[in-house]
This record gives structure tokens, C-alpha cells and sequence, in this order.
């Protein structure tokens, strides 16, 4: 080629340099395409040196252009290009799918565990199987499927009690009734306990770019700092907030000792004319209702402030429905958020300069207290607790009433005669007498049909004994080991007559009455029996016929 072939070569790889970057794949190869041909022999040679392209992607270009094909207004013919994979390899969004699908999540034939769900697992595990892809298609194929990065949404609450919402409603006419009468209404909760040191804490807080606050690399507790209990009591009318900051267990005992540091503290000043005091608790944890500790340590706080303390229980799933949550727990998180809780000090000092837009005040006081687990609560000692529980869902709501000054323990077993009374068992004496005497005639009758007739002394229980038993635990909701010690009897012999009874009464189409309290100790039978002009004895006749014949 002479030297005006290289002053060619140069002014089109100037012009090929300018003009390319504007130009896609198509135009490119057509201009380079229409130069080699304007050139004539020797121009394919010069265009490829001085575009840079290849010399089969110079030829197409002549190729096009001498064939006279109309424009095609795109940069490839219809279905040019590199195939989308989901047509090369149709069986790719099925195996992704496969691997993402909600429904297999921990099944142990699926090819991913829990912890192997991000778009570069998917992709290296879908290699593996036979379909090459690279992460960031994984993600594009999911997004196109509607799939999004999810976190976790608390919104499951287990299941659902059938009285769930009768409670709620219920403990709203409880809060308004006290309220009315001015009387404190406080809603307790132990928080999620804070391992205290140089730890990362949840949350971000404004400091200068580049200095985050440096925390340890791994939450492990330190031996000597430990952690903080805070349990809290939020006041529902005065929008105030106490936090009880425990060092030890979070146990009844502390739950009780929180309540009444708050009493002696603030409670008593805001409301020196209570006479009653109504707590709002979750079903569990160191105030359920099921804990025998803070049944007796509820007394013992009734005790020691002379009020009538009454507790209404969230139903089971239902915690974050308690106002100490969400109108003093999130403030106090919101608070602290992204700052280590390197001491208790400051774990009580933060908590105390909690405020909110609402007008929201909170005091918080350190206990040092030592409060063992695994304390058992024997049946003398919750006998002592004077408790009644309500005629709805006693079990959930319930008064402890101060001890009595005199007579704290209740006799140890109680007169048939008084235990008939229709006060106690909602059943006047004319209509015990005929269940009794329908309950000796299904007897007869079913010893008759079975062949089987009782020898030796007459029971204990007669059949009148019997039908009052069962009238009491079915009006007052008493437990059988407590109905048993109600009775002096024995708890199995009682068990198995009860079970006789009211299968037989059943049977006969007998309707138990309308519960009338929910009463689990002796005092508060007493306690219930008194409020009714009832004062049960200590005499014993297990003897006499209990009713008169009308």
C-alpha cells in the first residue's frame, strides 16, 4: 500500500474514533461497511486497520448495504442478539422457584438451608445444578416475579382466644371504672433485658462522619457488669412512668417489689385517697396469671398499702396489646437507641430522661436486689391469699383483698349444712334435695343394669354431699384440691365422685348454674362467703341428711 494509503488509514481512523461512540452495532458496521466500499481494492483492508474491527464484521456491513435492504429501524434483525437465558435454559425460574418457594422453607430435601438465601447462594447453587447464572440475574429473574428482599413482620399471635376480644373489652369497663372513682390504674411489664458493657446497642444517633462509637465485636456478657432487669409501671391517667432497673432474675418477687417501690414513691403521693388499685398484666412471664408467687405477693402488697388489689390478665398471644409497651418501653428505646449501655447508672439515668411529645415523665431507680428462682409456693401459703377471682374469666381477672387482721387462716374444713347454703352453691334446698334424690335413683339404676352392688359401710359421701360438691365447683369454679381440703376428704376419692356425679347428672339433663366466682384458696371462699353474711364453722357432721324434704 503506498503512503497516501497511510494518510487514508489515518483520516478514517480519526473519523471512525469520532464518530463510533455515537453509533451502535449496526450503524457502526454499515459505515464501516460504506467506507471499505468507497475505497474500492484495498479499502476492507484499511477500514479494518483503522476502525478496529473485525474483518467478517466489515464484510456484513458490505454485504448489507449491496443487498439494498430497506432500513430496519433497530440495531439487530428480529431475534438477533444473545438469547435471554430463560429461553437457552427454560427450566432456570422453574429450579429458582423451586429453591424460594415459601411452602419448602426448612424442608430437609430442599437444596437450601435457612441461612442460604442471599442472590449468590441461589446463583452458585443453581450452577451446580445444571443451570448457569450469575447473582445479579437471580436477582433480576425474582424481581420480575415479584419477589423483594422481606424482613420479618411480628404480626402472628399465636391463637386466638374466643373471649379475646370480650377481655379487651372488658378490661377497658374495669380502667374506666376505676379511673372514674379516681383510683390508680398502672399497666406493668417486665422490658427485654440489656447486657451492660461496650456493646453494639440497636438504632443510630447523630455523631460526626467518620466516628461511630466503637463497641466490642461480640455480645457476650461480661461476668462482672451482667445485665439489666428494667420492669416497668405505667401510670394509664398521670402519663408517667416508673422503671424498677433489677440487676438480678426477673421473678414474681421483683415484679412485686416494682410495683411497690412505685407505690411508696409516687403512687401514694398522686392518689393519697385510693382504696383500690387496678393492674393491667401480660398472661405470662413473672405476673401471670397462672404464677402462684405473684398471687401471694400481690397479698402481701395488698397488705402493705391497705388497698384492694385488683388485676386484669391481656389473654395468651395478646402482650403487645399492654400499654407499659408501646407508650413507655418504645420511648425509653427510642431513647437509647444506638448508644452503649455501659453501666447500670447509665442504663437508669437514660431511662429517666425519657420524655415524649405527649408530656410523658419517667423516673427510674436502681434495685440491687437479690431475687432467686425455682422458690416454690406451698398450698398453706396460697391458702392464706384472700383472692377472689370475677365472675368473667376469673382466672384472668381477680381481687386480693388485704389480709384479715384477725384469723388470717380459714377453718380447716367447713360445715356440710353451711356449704349448702344456695348463696354458695346457686341452687336452693328444695333443688338440691331432688338432685340428690335423682342422683340416688340413676345410682340404684346403673348398679342394677351392671349387676354390681356396693357392700360394706356407707360411703362418706352421700349422694346429698356429693351434688353439693359438685353445685360448689361448678358456681365457684374451685379447684378439686382445694374443694378437697374445703371438705376435709380426700382429693382422689372426691375426684372420682365429682366425675360420677356430674356424668349422671349429664345424663339426665341437668344444667349446671351460672359461675358465680372463680375461688382458688380457703380465704378466699371465706372471704366470698363472708361478703354473702355466710361465716362457715368448724363443725363437722358428714352424717346428716343436709336438706328437708318439701
Amino acid at each position: 500500500m503506498s503512503s497516501i494509503d497511510g494518510e487514508i488509514v489515518s483520516v478514517f481512523r480519526g473519523m471512525f474514533e469520532s464518530l463510533f461512540p455515537h453509533l451502535d452495532e449496526r450503524q457502526r458496521r454499515l459505515a464501516a461497511g460504506a467506507a471499505a466500499r468507497a475505497l474500492g481494492h484495498g479499502g476492507m483492508t484499511a477500514v479494518v486497520q483503522a476502525s478496529g474491527l473485525a474483518q467478517a464484521t466489515v464484510s456484513d456491513g458490505v454485504w448489507e448495504l449491496e443487498a439494498g435492504s430497506a432500513p430496519l429501524g433497530r440495531a439487530r434483525r428480529p431475534g438477533g442478539g444473545r438469547k435471554n437465558l430463560t429461553e437457552t435454559d427454560p427450566g432456570l425460574v422453574p429450579a429458582l422457584l423451586a429453591l424460594v418457594e415459601p411452602g419448602r422453607r426448612g424442608d430437609p430435601m430442599s437444596a437450601l438451608s435457612w441461612t442460604t438465601r442471599s442472590t449468590r447462594d441461589l446463583a452458585r447453587t443453581l450452577t451446580g445444578d445444571g443451570h448457569p447464572v450469575s447473582a445479579p440475574k437471580v436477582g433480576e429473574l425474582l424481581r420480575e416475579r415479584g419477589f423483594s428482599l422481606q424482613g420479618n413482620a411480628k404480626t402472628l399471635e399465636g391463637a386466638q382466644h374466643p373471649d379475646r376480644d370480650a377481655q379487651f373489652r372488658y378490661i377497658n369497663t374495669q380502667v374506666s371504672e376505676h379511673q372514674a372513682d379516681g383510683e390508680p390504674v398502672i399497666s406493668v411489664d417486665a422490658k427485654k433485658k440489656e447486657i451492660i458493657g461496650q456493646f453494639k446497642n440497636a438504632g443510630r444517633t447523630w455523631r460526626p462522619r467518620g466516628e461511630p462509637v466503637q463497641v466490642d465485636t461480640h455480645d457476650f456478657p461480661d461476668a462482672e457488669l451482667g445485665k439489666a432487669a428494667p420492669y416497668g409501671v405505667y401510670d394509664l391517667t398521670a402519663n408517667t412512668g416508673w422503671v424498677n432497673v433489677g440487676t438480678d432474675h426477673d421473678t414474681a418477687a421483683f415484679a412485686i417489689e416494682s410495683i411497690r417501690r412505685w407505690w411508696n414513691a409516687q403512687g401514694r403521693l398522686d392518689y393519697p385517697n385510693a382504696t383500690r388499685l387496678l393492674i393491667t398484666a401480660d398472661a405470662g412471664g413473672s405476673n401471670g396469671y397462672r404464677t402462684r408467687a405473684f398471687k401471694t405477693g400481690l397479698a402481701d402488697l395488698a397488705d402493705h398499702t391497705g388497698l384492694q388489689v385488683t388485676v386484669c390478665h391481656f389473654p395468651p398471644g395478646t402482650s403487645k396489646w399492654n400499654k407499659v409497651e408501646h407508650r413507655l418501653f418504645s420511648a425509653i428505646t427510642m431513647n437509647w437507641r444506638g448508644r452503649p449501655l455501659t453501666s447500670h447508672e447509665i442504663v437508669v439515668q437514660t431511662i429517666a430522661a425519657t420524655t415524649t411529645g405527649t408530656g410523658l415523665t419517667v423516673r427510674a431507680e436502681l434495685d440491687p436486689g437479690a431475687y432467686p428462682t425455682g422458690v416454690k409456693i406451698s398450698d398453706d401459703q396460697m391458702d392464706t391469699v384472700p383472692v377472689i377471682g370475677h365472675q368473667f374469666h376469673g382466672e384472668w381477672n381477680y381481687t386480693v383483698h388485704p389480709r384479715p387482721t384477725t384469723g388470717t387462716h380459714p377453718p380447716a374444713v367447713f360445715d356440710w349444712a353451711v356449704l349448702a347454703d344456695p348463696a354458695l352453691t346457686g341452687t336452693p334446698g328444695e333443688e338440691l334435695h331432688a338432685l340428690a334424690a335423682a342422683l340416688d335413683t340413676a345410682h340404684q339404676a346403673e348398679q342394677a343394669a351392671t349387676g354390681r352392688r356396693r357392700t360394706g359401710p356407707p360411703p362418706k359421701l352421700t349422694h346429698a354431699h356429693r351434688v353439693t360438691a359438685l353445685r360448689l365447683q361448678q358456681r365457684l369454679a374451685l379447684p378439686t384440691t382445694t374443694l378437697a381440703r374445703l371438705l376435709g376428704v380426700n382429693r382422689k376419692r372426691l375426684t372420682q365422685a365429682l366425675t360420677d356425679t356430674r356424668r349422671l347428672l349429664d345424663q339426665h339433663g341437668h344444667t349446671p348454674p351460672t359461675q358465680a366466682a372463680h375461688l382458688i384458696t380457703l380465704t378466699g371462699f371465706t372471704l366470698y362467703a363472708a361478703t354473702h353474711g355466710i361465716h362457715p364453722t368448724t363443725q363437722i357432721n358428714t352424717a346428716c341428711w343436709l336438706f328437708t324434704s318439701p
